[in-house]
């Protein structure tokens, strides 16, 4: 049996109430009745119907017709998207055509006929979901667009080993639908790779909706995800379609998921159990259908075992794990994303600058780049504003260890260990590769394979 969702009926004749009610009690999710068209307000911003039977005519006079268009009036500047069937016993063509100029869906005659009704609220029903899924469809269409721009800019770049193997496992998510959980230190892309994976999943061309946790205050967490009707709270103007509803049929990134409170976590998890949201004014249930991608640069495993993640959650948005390694580990990727950040920032401020020189290179490689990729980028763009010649050198980059890491090499003093830290980190920035690492620690060949010996690494 069809469902008509809610339906408000406004008519000072209790009589038709009682058998309109009796007749559509079947077929209505909910009906709420008003006698007078002064309740209409209070209906609207609390029942919030989805059709709306109206009398035309109530004490003013019997015929005109002129309450039911005051009426009218009022329901559309409350919600410009509503579905008015008027119902009056003085019908007549031009009242017809006037209600529908006005704004009103249809026209039915009392006495009605009963399969007419039904088709005539049949109708109705669907043109309110139309306009529901409409107004879905424009928000969609804007966040697709925003999805899809400039996408170009946004490229992964790595050789280093730990890169392809992250490299490796995205090709093997090409076809899946699975949930993905994105783990890695702040400005290692996390939001870049979620893109990408976007791109290249089975939902490309449909929504991809990102949603910065961190960012969000707790009190609007709700109204962000899931939503909310007018009329839900002060500020609440117009409807407004949550971010897992924008997603249905695509892709939903959390960034920064490891901020979420528990509270707002068991909302999150009772929505992808359930498939379902509810926006806030409103208790009818909306079906998602979402797929989502997780970040956060977070220790989640020890936030679960200090109780501040829930673990049924995690288990549910980490079918896979993914590990952006930070810039640090990835060796001479530090400077192929250099000359990359370069060239764009070169044609960018119409500079002439064509490279860096050797000791330039030296120098970003023996950073720790606390700040990972988005930190080398900002560098980049900075020595290319500041920078002359043809050339970027040493002096062109004011980089600045960290606290932490100062008070690391205050406290190691011993020549030994800080030669094996040395010749470790060159090994490691060079992937093995003795001849890079005799290059980045300013030494022959053969004087590393002699110390590589001496050190018994």
């Amino acid at each position: 049996m069809e469902q008509f969702g809610k339906i408000l009926i406004v008519d000072d004749n209790e009589d038709v109430l009682f058998a309109l009610n009796l007749l559509l009690e079947p077929y209505a999710e909910k009906i709420k009745v008003a006698v007078t068209p002064d309740r209409i307000e209070h209906f609207m911003t609390t029942f919030r119907p989805d059709i709306i039977l109206l009398d035309m005519n109530f004490s003013r006079d019997a015929i005109s017709g002129q309450e039911g268009f005051d009426s009218l009036k009022q329901i559309l500047s409350i919600d410009p998207q509503a579905v008015v069937i008027f119902m009056t016993a003085y019908a007549d063509t031009d009242k017809a055509v006037r209600a529908i100029k006005a704004g009103a869906t249809d026209f039915i005659p009392k006495p009605w006929e009963k399969e007419k009704l039904l088709a005539t609220l049949s109708s109705g029903m669907k043109l309110r979901r139309s306009r529901t899924e409409i107004n879905l469809l424009k928000e969609q269409v804007e966040v697709l667009s925003n999805a899809t721009a400039g996408g170009s800019e946004k490229v992964i770049i790595g050789d280093s080993l730990v890169m392809q193997q992250v490299f490796s496992t995205m090709e093997k998510l090409r076809d899946t639908d699975a949930n993905i959980l994105i783990l890695g230190e702040n400005g290692t892309g996390k939001d870049v790779i979620a893109r990408l994976l976007y791109r290249n999943s089975p939902r490309y061309g449909k929504p991809f909706v990102t949603i910065d946790l961190g960012s969000i205050p707790e009190q609007l967490f709700e109204s962000e995800l899931f939503g909310y009707e007018k009329g839900a709270f002060t500020d609440a103007r117009k409807a407004k379609a949550g971010r897992m509803e924008v997603a249905t049929g695509g892709t939903l990134f959390l960034d920064e998921i490891g901020n979420l409170s528990l509270p707002m976590q068991a909302k999150l998890l009772t929505a992808i159990e359930k498939r379902c949201i509810s926006r806030l004014g409103n208790t009818q249930a909306t079906p998602i259908d979402v797929r989502l991608i997780c970040a956060t640069n977070a220790d989640i495993r020890r936030l679960v075992d200090e109780g501040d993640f829930r673990q049924d959650l995690l288990y549910r948005i980490n079918t896979i794990e993914l590990h952006i390694p930070p810039l640090r580990e990835r060796g001479n990727d530090i400077l192929l994303l250099a000359e990359h950040f370069l060239q764009r920032y070169a044609r960018k401020y119409q500079k002439e600058i064509r490279g860096l020189t050797r000791e330039a290179k030296n120098k970003l490689l023996k950073y720790a780049w606390p700040g990972n990729v988005r930190e080398l980028q900002h560098t980049m763009e900075r020595a290319v504003i500041l920078g002359d010649g043809s050339l970027l050198r040493p002096e062109n980059f004011m980089l600045q260890a960290s606290a932490s890491r100062q008070k690391k090499e205050e406290e190691v003093l011993n020549l030994e260990q800080l030669e094996r830290q040395a010749v470790e980190r060159a090994m490691r920035l060079s992937e093995g590769n003795v001849t890079r690492a005799a290059e980045y620690l300013g030494i022959t060949r053969f004087a590393l394979y002699r110390k590589l010996e001496k050190l018994g690494l």
